[in-house]
């Protein structure tokens, strides 16, 4: 996501341009009436604030992890609203939980079945609360299938007039899922069309069918584990250009540009993903890349995707040094999607490194001069919030009502907090931490101390004064 663009959790639920609402306070528990009988929901989304030093593994209070999601979803643009069903398979982590508990946005739920058999259900607060008779054992597997429909507010944007529709970010708010970032699962998505609209999604389409009624399914297969905020899909009447660049497949989506305009728009695509690479210590984790110029002020990274504004190609026709949008989401392909904050109080590790590997790329593809720019940036925005007195630990002590202030912080206080790590610890230590710290969290959730560990690890130094001073503010 682009500076500013945030999650913001329930109780602050202003959009700021494509961010949309996230559940919070998932562990305490909650009791409700389903019928006659009392259903207790077990909230377990959004994990308990912290200031960092635990581990990157996911919060043992959840009663279950979802591992895949088998969805089928049909946006009607016209009428701007969504039907859809998911199957969620599910394994119980502790004996005999009476209920399991999804998030739901303001979609209404038609049913619940497991194996055939309808299962009781209570919704409430954008939550959807399913009773599991009988109740599992720890370890077994279960599930769930659930239909819905709604008019989302968020999450999803129609655009009628351009046959355009793309979502962002909230998946909850189009699919009922656990909708936490350090839930990854892999996904399943038949995405049922017009015949004239073409689709992206996550990770490799595996078939395409026609349907009566001049419609379409698309068959898209997200095999590696990820976090459902990244699940998605975009459709229009796209044009496709697709280049092979050495093991990747490139795609570029859009409406408006010639082949030869989408080539130069994106020439330096192939670059920063061997970029990237070399710099994580690890290899892109889709055979395919997808860019999409889309309608409205999309902004927004997807697992194997990113939706962009159309007006970003116009900026980089105009000006070869304009990508750091494109080289800021990119790179979440890494440091977001795959080496993901366990909660969103330690979002600068998503958002900081994003927006500081995107200066790091223009240095390496336009010069020293080109970084420093980008980093004197994020130092001016940080140092005005700074003097408005409003500074703040980048281990957030919790997430549910960010300022504006406090998204600069996580995009520009985090980025520059990098660059000084990187003087701090000269070109060789640091960039040998970030290999390290990538490679042995790739595919698994993060907090900050997770990070501060594996720069020393690779270091060789004690960065406690460091942390302490710039990053936890308990020293100044």
């Amino acid at each position: 996501m682009k500076r500013g663009i945030i999650p913001i959790f329930a109780g602050a639920l202003k959009k700021k341009r494509t961010a949309a609402g996230l559940p919070g306070n998932r562990h305490s528990p909650l009791f409700r009436c389903a019928g006659p009988a009392l259903l207790p929901l077990l909230f377990y989304a959004s994990l308990a604030p912290e200031a960092g030093g635990q581990s990157a593994a996911k919060s043992s209070a959840a009663p279950f992890d979802v591992v895949h999601y088998d969805a089928q979803v049909e946006p009607d643009i016209a009428n701007k609203m969504v039907t859809g069903k998911v199957l969620i398979r599910l394994i119980v982590r502790t004996d005999n939980p009476s209920a399991v508990e999804f998030d739901c946005g303001d979609l209404a739920i038609d049913s619940v079945r497991e194996g055939g058999r309808e299962q009781k259900f209570v919704r409430q607060d954008r939550r959807l609360g399913v009773s599991l008779l009988p109740p599992p054992k720890a370890g077994e597997k279960r599930e769930i299938e659930i239909e819905y429909h709604g008019a989302p507010r968020s999450g999803i944007r129609f655009f009628p007039e351009q046959a355009q529709v793309y979502t962002v970010f909230s998946t909850s708010r189009w699919m009922v899922c656990v909708d936490a970032p350090d839930d990854k699962a892999t996904l399943r998505l038949n995405l049922i069309l017009p015949r004239d609209l073409s689709a992206v999604a996550n990770g490799r389409l595996a078939a395409r069918r026609d349907l009566p009624n001049d419609k379409v399914v698309y068959e898209w297969r997200q095999e590696t584990p990820v976090p459902t905020y990244t699940f998605g899909f975009a459709a229009g009447r796209f044009r496709t250009l697709t280049e092979k660049r050495g093991r990747v497949e490139l795609r570029y989506l859009a409406t408006q540009y010639s082949d030869e305009e989408l080539r130069r728009i994106f020439r330096n695509t192939a670059d920063m993903i061997s970029f990237y690479e070399e710099r994580a210590g690890v290899r892109y984790a889709d055979a395919t890349y997808t860019q999409v110029l889309a309608a409205g002020g999309v902004e927004q990274e997807m697992s194997s995707f990113t939706a962009l504004r159309e007006s970003y190609g116009r900026e980089v026709l105009g000006d070869e040094r304009a990508i750091w949008l494109g080289a800021h989401e990119l790179a979440h392909q890494w440091w977001g999607n795959m080496v993901t904050c366990r909660d969103w109080t330690h979002f600068w590790l998503n958002e900081g490194m994003a927006t500081f590997m995107a200066a790091a790329y223009k240095e390496h593809r336009f010069g020293r001069e080109e970084y420093l720019r980008e980093i004197e940036r994020s130092r001016a925005i940080y140092q005005k919030v700074r003097g408005a007195g409003k500074d703040k630990s980048l281990a957030f002590p919790d997430w549910l009502h960010p300022t504006p202030e406090d998204r600069r912080l996580v995009y520009d206080k985090g980025a520059l907090v990098l660059h000084l790590l990187r003087e701090e610890l000269g070109e060789r230590a640091f960039w040998a931490g970030i290999r390290h710290y990538t490679r042995t969290y790739f595919g698994k959730s993060v907090v900050t101390d997770d990070f501060k560990k594996a720069m020393e690890q690779a270091s060789g130094r004690d960065l406690t004064d460091f942390f302490s001073r710039w990053v936890y503010l308990t020293r100044q």
